[in-house]
């Protein structure tokens, strides 16, 4: 394999992987913030009551 090559797949497994991990992060942050929002829902509605 040419240097260029080589450059070029680790360029793109870095990608790959900044890839993954920033779905990993924003799945994260949405199931936390709709678990916040269900814990707000159930506080009001027992404060309502």
């Amino acid at each position: 394999m040419k240097n260029g090559s080589k450059l070029a797949i680790l360029v793109g497994v870095v990608a790959a992987i900044a890839a993954v991990v920033a779905s990993v992060s924003a799945l994260l942050l949405y199931l936390d913030k709709k678990r916040d929002d269900e814990e707000l829902e159930h506080y009001l509605d027992c404060s309502i009551q």
